[in-house]
């Protein structure tokens, strides 16, 4: 048996999420579905994690045990000529030793978008959420230094997903601002050792409402310390969050393989 490590990336607007569920289609059952049509097996291809409904990936990774004498590169033109156009396999290597894309992950890098201003942008409405006025991009920088390092993440959990512990690392937390008047982009690009369900959403929702001045800097510092989910800010959109890369200890990683950092 062969172990496959794949890195996909996907447009999540007109799936359920990743996981396969009764309610709709999901990315996994495209990319299994176009397995099988391949290799004629039926086999269970796992991710990282799962993302939701309307969430998109840029660096997903996965993981697949196959018998297929295909040799990676025809795999991966073979998927991506089946597979919509809204799903793409960027990276196909075979893993000597074992490969868990969930076990062995160390870090992962979220980015949350929002459009801002005076104007929605009708080209953006599809992976940006629109968040007017401008937002002070300066006050959401200093709440954010606020949220760096290991705490207790609990105020930033939906409901949803039990965990042994809501206690996380973050790594880094950064801003990024664009503006082309009357637009404004902000991109919040979070990475952790791990995430609470809906955590990135809900620490964008936070911060924005100390970009829009309805909350104080200072304010972030008392939302984590409480612990208390109805104190933060609104679980922001799906549509606009993206996992953007996975990251991997190189002693899991071939030769061959891409590192995404």
């Amino acid at each position: 048996m062969r172990q496959l490590r794949l890195t996909i990336a996907y447009d999540g607007t007109e799936y359920v999420g990743w996981q396969v569920q009764t309610n709709g289609i999901s990315v996994q059952e495209r990319l299994e579905t176009a397995w099988r049509r391949i290799t004629g097996e039926s086999r269970r291809i796992v991710a990282s994690g799962r993302t939701d409904s309307g969430v998109h990936a840029l660096g997903q990774v996965c993981g697949l045990e196959t018998e297929s004498q295909l040799d990676d590169l025809t795999l991966v033109r073979a998927l991506n000529a089946i597979l919509p156009d809204d799903v793409s396999v960027l990276d196909l290597v075979t893993i000597e030793g074992g490969f868990d894309p969930i076990r062995d992950a160390v870090r992962k890098t979220y980015r949350y978008q929002i459009q801002s201003g005076r104007r929605h942008d009708v080209f953006d409405r599809r992976f940006w959420w629109f968040v007017p006025p401008e937002l002070d991009v300066a006050s959401m920088k200093r709440a954010a230094e606020q949220i760096i390092g290991r705490h207790d993440f609990e105020c930033f959990q939906t409901a949803g997903s039990e965990r042994l512990t809501t206690v996380r690392t973050i790594s880094d937390l950064n801003i990024f601002e664009r503006v082309n008047d009357p637009y404004q982009w902000i991109t919040i690009e979070v990475t952790a050792d791990g995430f609470l369900y809906n955590m990135v959403r809900c620490i964008a929702g936070t911060l924005a409402l100390v970009g829009l001045h309805k909350r104080p800097v200072e304010w972030v510092r008392e939302v984590i310390n409480s612990r208390d989910r109805m104190l933060a800010g609104p679980t922001a959109p799906s549509h606009a969050l993206i996992l953007v890369s996975v990251h991997y200890e190189l002693e899991h990683l071939p030769k061959s393989s891409t590192v995404i950092q």
